[in-house]
């Protein structure tokens, strides 16, 4: 199985916001945006973080997908 965040790109450019203005916002580091844009894994933790920041739910951020 695959985790993909193509929904948090998605919300993002709806809320007219940046890969930066993520980070910033949700105290994250360079590298762990660089791991959601590989679609690697990242701790609940920081979801919670940028959920907080987007005031959303973290199915509305990321899916499974079958490889």
């Amino acid at each position: 199985m695959i985790i993909s965040y193509n929904k948090l790109w998605k919300l993002l450019i709806d809320k007219k916001m940046n890969k930066k203005d993520l980070r910033l916002a949700a105290g994250v580091s360079t590298s762990v945006i660089a791991k959601l844009g590989k679609g690697e894994n990242v701790t609940t933790d920081i979801l919670l973080k940028i959920c907080k920041v987007l005031d959303c739910d973290i199915s509305e951020i990321m899916e499974i997908e079958s490889e």
